[in-house]
Formats: C-alpha cells, sequence, structure tokens
C-alpha cells in the first residue's frame, strides 16, 4: 500500500503545476480578449446608444421598470459585441503598426500572442452575433445601421489613417452613429431627435481625436498614421480647427431644447460644457503644447458624458 500511496502523492505534485499553468494560460487569453474589446472605449460608445435609447420618444426612465432595464442591458450588450468586432477588426489591420507604437506594442497582435486568423474569427463572431441580437429584439434597422457602423469603422476608417487626415471625417461618422442607434432601437425610425443627438457627437469627436493625435504625434509618427489636420505637429492650425468644431456645439447645445427633447436645465448644462470644451481648445491655439493639447483631451472626456447626462435627466 505504501509505495502506491506515495506514487499517487508524487502524481498529484506533478498535476497541480500543470493545473496553475492552466489556469494562468486561460487567464492570459481572457486578457488578450478584453485588450481586443477594448472595453473602455467600447463601453462609452455604448454609453451614448443608451442616452439615445432614453431620449426616444415613449421611453420613460424608471428604476423600478424591469423591462426598461431589459431593454438597456440588451442594447448594451449588443452594442459592445458589435463595437468590439469593430474594435478587433482595426487592430488586425493594424498588427503592424500597433507593433511600432510604444503604447500599443504589447496588444496581443503585434505581440504575437495570438494569430490573426482567430482573432478574424473572433471579430466575425462577435460583431455578427451583435447585430443579430439588436436586429432581432429592437427592429432590422438598428441591427443594419450598428453593423453599418462597423463596417464604416473597420474597413474604411481604419485603413485610411495612413493615407490621409480625412480618415477623422471619416471616422467621425461611426463614432457619431451610436446614439442614432439608440433612438432608432426605440422608435424604429430615424427622427430629428436621433439626428441631434448623433450631429452633436459628430462635432465632438475632432477635437477630441486631435488632441489625442498631438499628444501622442511621435508614436503616430513611427506607424505612418496620419491624424491630425497638418503634416506638421508644431503649427496653430491644429488648435484653430480644435476651436472651430468646439465653438459649433455651443449653438448646437440650444437644439434639443427648441426639439423639445430637455428642458431649459440640460441645455445649460450643455451650453457651459461647450463653453469649457472652446475654452480649452482657444488655450491649446494660444499656447500649442503638450500640457494644452491633454487639456482639450480631458475636456473632451469630460463634454460628452455630462452632455448626454444632462439632456436624459432633462427629459425626465
Amino acid at each position: 500500500m505504501r509505495p502506491t500511496f506515495i506514487l499517487y502523492f508524487n502524481l498529484m505534485l506533478r498535476e497541480e503545476p500543470i493545473k496553475a499553468r492552466w489556469h494562468i494560460a486561460a487567464l492570459g487569453r481572457v486578457r488578450d480578449y478584453n485588450q481586443l474589446l477594448k472595453p473602455n472605449l467600447s463601453g462609452m460608445v455604448v454609453f451614448s446608444s443608451v442616452i439615445g435609447y432614453l431620449m426616444a420618444p415613449g421611453i420613460v426612465f424608471s428604476f423600478t421598470d424591469s423591462l426598461l432595464w431589459q431593454h438597456i442591458i440588451t442594447l448594451f450588450a449588443g452594442g459592445m459585441l458589435v463595437t468590439g468586432g469593430a474594435n478587433t477588426i482595426n487592430q488586425i489591420l493594424e498588427r503592424e503598426s500597433d507593433g511600432l507604437m510604444q503604447r500599443t506594442r504589447l496588444r496581443p497582435l503585434p505581440d504575437g500572442r495570438m494569430h490573426h486568423t482567430e482573432a478574424w474569427i473572433f471579430a466575425t463572431l462577435t460583431g455578427i452575433s451583435g447585430a443579430l441580437l439588436l436586429g432581432y429584439y429592437f427592429n432590422p434597422q438598428a441591427g443594419a445601421l450598428s453593423f453599418f457602423s462597423l463596417l464604416l469603422y473597420a474597413f474604411a476608417y481604419t485603413p485610411m489613417k495612413k493615407v490621409h487626415p480625412i480618415a477623422v471625417l471619416i471616422g467621425a461618422v461611426p463614432g457619431a452613429l451610436p446614439p442614432l442607434i439608440g433612438w432608432v432601437a426605440a422608435t424604429g425610425s430615424f427622427g430629428m431627435g436621433g439626428w441631434l443627438l448623433f450631429t452633436i457627437q459628430f462635432f465632438w469627436q475632432f477635437p477630441h481625436f486631435w488632441a489625442i493625435a498631438w499628444v501622442a504625434f511621435d508614436d503616430y509618427s513611427r506607424a505612418g498614421i496620419r491624424m491630425l489636420p497638418t503634416r506638421e505637429k508644431e503649427t496653430r492650425f491644429t488648435g484653430i480647427q480644435c476651436m472651430m468644431y468646439s465653438l459649433v456645439l455651443i449653438p448646437m447645445a440650444i437644439m434639443p431644447h427648441f426639439a423639445g427633447l430637455t428642458n431649459s436645465i440640460g441645455m445649460w448644462v450643455c451650453i457651459g460644457c461647450g463653453v469649457m470644451y472652446f475654452a480649452a481648445s482657444v488655450v491649446f491655439y494660444l499656447k500649442n503644447d503638450h500640457k494644452s493639447a491633454r487639456r482639450v483631451m480631458f475636456a473632451s472626456f469630460i463634454y460628452l458624458p455630462v452632455t448626454l447626462l444632462a439632456l436624459v435627466i432633462g427629459k425626465m
């Protein structure tokens, strides 16, 4: 009995390290898929889609409405899948460029931890399943619009980033579609309110993108990515452009109120956010340095969620 017990004990000791390695490998793969999905970026995108849904006529928010929460969770899940699929295709097509940039070189594809075939399978499953979920649960228009957004982001915006700065304009379209998708999911139609939300998010993106591109100019240059409206970094032209696009957002903040989407308090909060965004852009134009560019970037992070929340709270 004793030799048998010792043999069994030794086998158990050998199996434990194998199990530990398997668990570590599985955890690492989960982290890799998480990096493909970019949940932080996707979450912000899908948040605007939920706001678009809540802003639609006939939708009344209530913390105790279980059916409403079911709709919100489904919209959020479908949006995360579609956005995650788009982000994955973006990383597949840019895997060589990502390997040249400091902030992206350790992503799964450029680091060699995942083959692009596996990533393509993952992108296809997530993107299509997300669009089908939205189309089946809400309406075909919402599903089709979300899939169109994926195609535009992945196959128009992504390759154009190395060709011409017009990529920012192209990317601003799928970037602004989420609130319209939410509106269409709620109503089944492309109403004026949905287009107003689209327009606000569309103009918001330009200073946001350009501030990031200014801060990450050296990294982008190594990868051959052109995002700034000028070839040179040390010019004030980017600051002027940020001022122009952020300025548009101030009068735009009045439109949802006059369209009956939100109350006057929501309108004034949106105007205040637009003034803040414009002021940061003015400082960026005057100083044209790293600190002021980061200020525009952080102002953009504040502007969008506060504006969207102000609009939906003003509707209640």
